[in-house]
């Protein structure tokens, strides 16, 4: 079959100016120095930095150096030469043939003009374009101008005309569809954006094309079925046009005779895609392409995977359950919230994608939360969590202010919506349409009824426009209206029903408090802690460096934050004396908080069906409740998450009154084993013991007493529990607080010896040791260590393998202060 496939060309070089050259907040050095070279994708603040016309905004305070790039307008301009065949004598294009600017993301006011004719206005950052240029072009040098307005001053002139809206922070991000954090949030910086972030083509097509394909894909049995509506543009009348359709070896033609057409495909017993440990991640190409006259004029792919889908909500005598069932298993989610990755979005290319990812797996995660705050993630996101098995919870992008009901911003809003969900809708690890980010419950909460006084404040959204869209374009996946929000007429963030935030423990009380609720599936909660300490010194040149240290401070975005970090460790461990202290005792304080947190939750399934942390990534140099900071580097958080979240976990709970072994299985097997249970002191003297059979159904969990004469200590300042299986499963147990253990300090016996890329550290104790650490991005940024929060048995021998670190320097992960543990903080006596 012969095929005339469009004619795509990238526009990727472009030049950046001024469009007033006389605005008042441009710094001479600047001014003089356009044009300059700007990339797409990309954004204003790229183009500058590289160009070395502005100040890194993410080190020291220069972010508030970079305030006035978002209140100037930008032009980004670049000349396409179109060749004179494409045109008829008389200049206009040729019969059939159709040209049109392709912008996949515009960030975000912006006025797009090409040979000085205006072809379009745009009013959000979150929507494609696809702009006809016929009447604009001409033959030969055509220019592409694209005016970027001030974000800022579009959205304080919105504001400005409306009644008062509600708002959890000062800027007026909820009167502008653009990434809400690039306004400031309690973990980012201030960066207002503006550019094409994502990529711009110049696309001619002949005879016809594929508007929009809308694939539903369901399985039945075990049966597969994709239903793919499809919209064509520029049909032949004459009939002499068709659809054709193929996925898995199976093939349907639809002759075109209107603007729409509906194909179904039936695939006998597929593989089906699973969620990652419950079986693989089978993925198909669909192929959709329009024929005009025996010709493939357009071709549209995806990748989809053929699972069925259940959000489970049903009442019960405890309130109402929240679970996902995927192929008829209801599945435990171990999940993290996901912000944007960088302030800078072109930055977030598929290889940190792929990391980022990587890094999720790695800590045993099955689920991201794309948070309501910041942007629809990219087809290369949803493609890697397809071929990795992560669910994918998608937001809305609502999130913590009341948002105005009136034009032109709910036009804005629905057409957002579809297009976001027609373009998300191939992906098998989407699961979850979510309708805002604490919207509902700040309506209940947070004094916005009296502000508001009856007006619209975005409930229209939620439960009328939102849903419609998903139920007309994307029907097989569920929709929620809000997260935190449990349904009909209940407060929105009950506990026993639908989903949970849990943030009164960090803002006001110490962390064992996680133990006093028991919610059915919490999808935010979490626990500040400051970044690596490579991370803190590349981006922060405070001398001396404190805490308190001015540059310390502003990388520190939460209300009284230091001060919930302090009030938060007192009931732990020993008040820190030096900065060395206090980085680590922060950080250890913020693994434990959240290791306690997920144990305990996930101790009550089948009750509770999801554990989703507060928060997986950075996107910028920060102290926040990140378990990656801002510079891709794993905190001690990440490790202790990967522990907490292993799909076979053994913990302790003295919810019941008495001490219980709890073992949790998320895996697809029953879990046999003998659980064997050791009191010991300190010294590593068996005082008492216990073995017990858990057999543990799949994705269940189970519990046990532990009897009283091995619970209960003779010395609880002196004294552990250690639980274990023969295939390697343990945990251990404290009777006091950290701060009251009898910890002696350090007495390790070290060795280090180089393997190839690899330095592999073997540690013994003569006591023990708890929360062993190895910080090697202090020996070298890029290093790190592949386990952390270690708990040492004397006489055990554990081996740490590290990456990264120069063979000439491995002696250094012996000593203080890479080598680190709780023993150091207690005793007071660090090693080195």
């Amino acid at each position: 079959m012969e095929s005339i496939e469009p004619a795509c060309w990238p526009l990727e070089d472009w030049t950046l100016d001024l469009a007033d050259p006389g605005w008042a907040h441009v710094p001479p050095h600047v001014r003089e120095a356009m044009p300059i070279t700007a990339s797409v994708p990309g954004t204003v603040h790229l183009d500058l930095l590289a160009e070395r016309l502005i100040p890194d905004p993410y080190l020291d305070r220069n972010e508030i150096r970079s305030d006035w790039i978002g209140r100037v307008e930008w032009v980004l301009r670049r000349d396409v030469q179109i060749p004179p065949e494409w045109f008829t004598s008389e200049g206009a294009l040729v019969p059939g043939a159709e040209v049109a600017l392709e912008l996949d993301g515009v960030d975000t006011i912006a006025t797009v003009r090409v040979n000085d004719i205006e072809v379009a206005q745009t009013q959000n950052m979150h929507r494609r374009y696809a702009v006809p240029l016929a009447g604009a072009l001409r033959p030969g040098r055509n220019e592409i101008a694209v005016q970027l307005h001030s974000a800022w001053r579009y959205a304080e002139a919105y504001r400005d005309r409306t009644p008062p809206m509600p708002n959890a922070y000062p800027a007026p991000f909820n009167f502008i569809r653009k990434n809400a954090s690039n306004f400031g949030w309690d973990w980012g910086p201030t960066l207002v954006t503006a550019g094409l972030w994502r990529q711009v083509r110049l696309v001619r097509r002949v005879a016809g094309r594929l508007a929009s394909v809308r694939p539903q894909t369901t399985l039945e049995g075990s049966s597969g079925r994709v239903i793919v509506d499809v919209d064509v543009d520029s049909y032949a009348a004459d009939g002499d046009a068709r659809v054709v359709a193929s996925v898995a070896g199976v093939t349907a033609v639809q002759e075109v005779t209107s603007a729409s057409c509906r194909l179904v495909l039936d695939v006998p017993d597929p593989d089906l895609w699973w969620p990652r440990d419950l079986g693989g991640q089978a993925l198909y190409d669909l192929e959709v392409s329009l024929e005009v006259e025996g010709r493939a004029v357009d071709r549209w792919s995806a990748r989809v995977g053929f699972r069925s889908l259940r959000l489970l909500t049903e009442e019960d005598e405890r309130g109402s359950e929240f679970a996902f069932e995927i192929n008829g298993v209801v599945i435990p989610v171990r999940g993290a919230n996901w912000i944007p990755d960088d302030c800078f979005l072109p930055r977030v290319d598929q290889a940190r994608l792929a990391e980022r990812l990587d890094q999720a797996v790695e800590a045993n995660l099955n689920l991201l939360r794309v948070w309501g705050g910041g942007v629809y993630e990219s087809r290369e996101f949803y493609e890697a969590c397809d071929e990795r098995g992560l669910l994918v919870w998608q937001d809305f992008l609502f999130a913590c202010a009341a948002y105005p009901e009136d034009e032109p911003l709910r036009g804005q809003v629905r057409a957002e919506a579809r297009d976001n969900v027609e373009r998300l809708m191939p992906h098998p690890s989407l699961v979850l349409w979510n309708g805002n980010n604490e919207n509902i419950w700040g309506w209940h909460d947070w004094g916005w009824q009296d502000v508001l006084d009856g007006r619209p404040w975005g409930e229209g959204y939620y439960l009328h426009d939102l849903p419609e869209i998903v139920a007309d374009v994307d029907p097989t996946r569920p929709y929620w209206p809000g997260s935190p929000y449990s349904g009909g007429d209940a407060h929105p963030n009950d506990p026993t029903r639908g989903c949970t935030h849990e943030w009164g423990v960090w803002n006001k009380k110490e962390w064992r408090h996680y133990a006093d609720a028991a919610p059915r599936f919490v999808s935010e909660f979490g626990w500040q802690g400051p970044p690596t300490w490579s991370t803190i010194t590349r981006s922060i040149s405070d001398d001396p460096l404190t805490p308190e240290s001015v540059g310390m401070l502003h990388h520190q975005k939460a209300e009284d934050g230091n001060g919930k970090l302090a009030r938060g460790l007192e009931p732990h461990l020993p008040v820190p004396h030096d900065m060395v202290d206090w980085h680590y005792a922060m950080q250890l304080n913020q693994a434990h908080a959240i290791r306690y947190a997920i144990e305990h939750y996930r101790s009550l399934r089948p009750y509770n069906t999801g554990v989703v942390i507060w928060q997986l990534n950075d996107c910028w140099p920060v102290t926040s409740w990140a378990a990656v900071d801002g510079y891709g580097r794993k905190k001690p958080l990440w490790y202790a998450m990967r522990d907490a979240f292993a799909p076979r976990l053994l913990t302790t709970s003295s919810a019941a009154g008495a001490l219980e072994v709890v073992a949790v299985n998320d895996g697809g097997d029953t879990w046999r084993e003998e659980v064997s249970i050791a009191r010991l002191d300190f010294d590593g003297n068996v005082l008492a013991t216990q073995t017990l059979r858990l057999p543990v159904d799949r994705l269940s969990a189970a519990r046990a007493p532990i009897d009283e004469r091995v619970a209960r200590p003779g010395d609880p300042a002196g004294e552990l529990l250690h639980l274990s299986t023969p295939s390697g499963v343990e945990t251990t147990h404290f009777f006091a607080v950290d701060k009251e253990l009898r910890l002696t300090p350090p007495a390790l016996h070290t060795e280090v010896a180089v393997e190839g890329a690899e330095v592999v550290l073997t540690v013994r104790a003569r006591s023990v040791v708890k929360d062993l650490c190895v910080f090697a991005d202090r020996l070298a940024p890029a290093a790190e260590a592949d386990r952390m929060m270690l708990t040492l048995l004397p006489g055990r021998t554990y081996e740490v393998r590290v990456h990264g670190v120069p063979a000439e320097r491995a002696r250094e992960l012996t000593e203080a202060p890479v080598l680190r543990s709780l023993n150091d903080l207690v005793s007071g006596s660090p090693r080195g």
